[in-house]
């Protein structure tokens, strides 16, 4: 197996973002690319990452599939030796990954391989009666002010806006009509938890806009896409007990 990126930055950041949520995971190399799927230890959020093939300067395996077995957290530390213009090899080696880093000195380090035994999780098929296309920088903003008021915020389609907001003794409020996103929904609400979608808005610093789908007291569906790769989230909804 033998892996080239010529820009490593991206795969660096959702690395990152993806180790927020699980410290082990079994990345999947296929002709189709690279790939992660995993569910943090709550089962509450679940993470789907892929890197077409397309993306890499070079993509050779032996086998038509293999899975290797990372520590995230080890492997984000290396990656973020990665410097803007560096390029980045991976290559297995019997129990561990040898990744070198290639700018104006060369880098070897070596990863040790794990042997991951957890169950392979497919992302669901969900059905969404709302779809909200909003400037990253926006939504992020946005979550920060409902974190300042309570672990918990809701989203919200009413009247054809889209809401974000958090309610206690205090309360936050914001709303976006289709001059400032792509809105494209039914009425609904739902509420989700803040911890996590603080963490997921690192992913938002990797494109200008988010898709968000949602549904009255349903899973969200966060996607984050650029030209080199795709990452998304699925949350599961806070249930409001009385």
């Amino acid at each position: 197996m033998k892996l080239k990126l010529s820009n490593p930055g991206e795969l660096s950041k959702a690395i990152d973002l993806i180790s927020e949520l699980v410290t082990e995971v079994r990345i999947k190399l296929s002709d189709a690319g690279l790939s992660i799927t995993a569910m943090d230890p709550a089962n509450v959020a679940m993470v789907n990452f892929k890197i077409p093939k397309s993306s890499f300067v070079e993509f050779g395996l032996e086998e038509k599939e293999e899975d290797i077995g990372v520590n995230l957290d080890n492997l984000k530390r290396i990656l973020k030796r990665c410097g803007t213009k560096s390029e980045l090899t991976i290559e297995k080696n019997d129990n561990a990954l040898l990744i070198n880093i290639q700018d104006k000195i060369k880098r070897k380090f070596s990863l040790a391989l794990l042997d991951i035994d957890v169950e392979e999780k497919t992302p669901p098929t969900l059905e969404y009666t709302a779809v909200v296309e909003i400037p990253s920088v926006d939504l992020i903003s946005s979550i920060e002010d409902c974190a300042v008021i309570s672990d918990a915020c809701s989203f919200i389609i009413d009247g054809g806006n889209f809401i974000l907001e958090s309610k206690e003794l205090n309360s936050a409020r914001s709303e976006f009509s289709n001059d400032e996103a792509n809105i494209k929904a039914e009425d609904c609400k739902s509420r989700y938890s803040l911890e996590y979608l603080q963490k997921f808005m690192k992913g938002a610093k990797l494109c200008e806009k988010t898709i968000l789908r949602f549904a009255e007291e349903h899973p969200l569906k966060v996607e984050f896409k650029t030209e080199s790769l795709e990452i998304n989230f699925i949350l599961a909804p806070r249930v409001e007990t009385d």
